[in-house]
């Protein structure tokens, strides 16, 4: 492995990326993140800002927000891969989305760049329920979401991160698709009892109808392109098309994924859903 050059994170400070930083930087890889915040700064919405970003790179992480569903989103990797290649890049790895079209569609485009590329197609993180909007839900004892019974393989981030540093350091894995999950199929009726165990206290889940979600949800003020990708993942991407286990950690790694089991009393213990007096 070469640490002469630099390895681009983009969203370097989100749930994967961070991760990905971290482990970079202990390995003593010279790493720049690309977000709006940095210098140079990197914005999805400002084409100018990419040639910097890239320049003097040799290998990228790409993780596209909000989400590689949105419209355009296919157009804006493929550009982006094109302007990673004329710099001289030659590494890409991307976060895809496992059962999106849209996400394949940008898959395709980034293993057909010319570039070495690795796809690590990964569905619903473990870290939803521990790094976003729904941990006060949690806190506050109640989970409030327009999702059945359908089992959802829950990745860990931590696993992604170490295939997505393997990929960005390591020979073997240009042109690989990796579809990771957990070793388990859970509902998030399971997954939340699962987390009710880990803190000792009653957590409850409420499946409600679409409709219902989407009117308290803009009542909350969210916006209304968040909450048309919040119904897309909610109601279309678990259908039950993800309901079913990958070997992708293992195939990269050469180990078994996380469990969600471990990842709650983890969390449990780290003090993120105690009750806040």
């Amino acid at each position: 492995m070469s640490t002469t050059k630099t390895t681009l994170v983009l969203g370097g400070t989100g749930k994967t990326g961070r991760r990905i930083v971290d482990r970079l930087r202990a390995m003593g890889v010279d790493v720049r993140i690309g977000s709006r915040s940095e210098q140079p700064p990197f914005d999805w919405d400002d084409r100018s800002t990419w040639a910097p970003a890239v320049q003097g790179v040799d290998a990228a992480y790409i993780s596209y927000y909000p989400d590689l569903a949105v419209p355009g989103a296919k157009d804006a990797v493929r550009a982006f891969a094109e302007e990673a290649k004329s710099a001289g890049v030659t590494r890409l790895v991307l976060l895809s989305g496992r059962g999106e079209e849209e996400a394949q569609a940008a898959e395709r485009v980034v293993l057909e760049s010319g570039i070495d590329a690795t796809c690590v197609r990964a569905s619903w993180f473990n870290q939803n329920f521990s790094e976003n909007y729904m941990v006060d839900s949690i806190i506050e004892g109640e989970l409030v979401l327009p999702v059945g019974d359908v089992g959802e393989p829950f990745v860990d981030a931590d696993d992604i991160a170490d295939v997505a540093v393997a990929a960005l350091t390591e020979d073997g894995h240009a042109g690989q698709v990796y579809e990771v999950t957990g070793p388990r199929l859970l509902t998030f009726a399971e997954a939340i009892g699962e987390i009710s165990t880990a803190v000792d206290r009653p957590i409850r889940f409420v499946q409600v109808p679409a409709e219902d979600y989407v009117a308290a949800v803009t009542e909350q003020g969210l916006p209304a392109d968040l909450i048309e990708l919040l119904m897309y993942l909610f109601v279309t991407v678990l259908d039950g098309r993800n309901a079913y286990l990958s070997d992708g950690v293992e195939r990269a790694l050469g180990r078994k994924p996380r469990d969600f089991y471990d990842f709650a009393w983890d969390t449990a213990q780290s003090g993120v859903w105690n009750v806040k007096e």
